[in-house]
């Protein structure tokens, strides 16, 4: 097994919707960045290619690149898994923390896992999604943006 740790995190914006884990969610405001600014699924990809050694997600689709602007976040994920896969494992499990103080997550928790498992290739029972406040500290604290961290696990695939 190999494990992989991954963080992201985008500051509020407007005139942007507002995507988590795949998912839109209401909200007045939607976070900045260079793709959709999903940041669940960029922590994730961090995880799975921290976890693989395969580098990070800005060495993949840099910020600087027009082809990744307004990205679907989803997508990139996908390749994600695709070079995981190349390199000789799948996906076993995978924890994520979402930190915001707005929006409430819990209703959007399930469609968030329905939709990862999809792109992972596995089962909703093997996606985790947490919701936490930053219980009014900091940048986090002040309904500024949005951060997740996410741990993944893979394993080996059969020779």
């Amino acid at each position: 097994m190999r494990v992989g740790i991954g963080y992201d995190s985008h500051r509020f914006i407007a005139g942007r919707p507002l995507v988590l884990g795949g998912v839109t969610i209401p909200h007045p405001l939607g976070l900045a960045g260079h793709s959709d600014a999903d940041v669940v699924l960029h922590a994730l990809g961090d995880a799975l290619l921290g976890a693989a050694a395969l580098g990070d997600i800005g060495a993949f689709f840099p910020d600087d690149d027009t082809r990744f602007k307004d990205a679907d976040s989803s997508e990139l994920l996908r390749t994600i898994v695709t070079q995981v896969q190349a390199a000789g494992y799948r996906v076993g499990n995978v924890d994520m923390t979402i930190l915001a103080e707005q929006p409430r997550v819990l209703p959007y928790i399930n469609p968030m896992r329905e939709h990862l498992a999809g792109l992972l290739q596995t089962r909703p029972a093997d996606v985790s999604i947490k919701g936490k406040t930053n219980e009014k500290m900091g940048w986090l604290g002040r309904g500024e943006g949005i951060a997740c961290l996410a741990v993944a696990v893979l394993e080996h695939l059969p020779a």
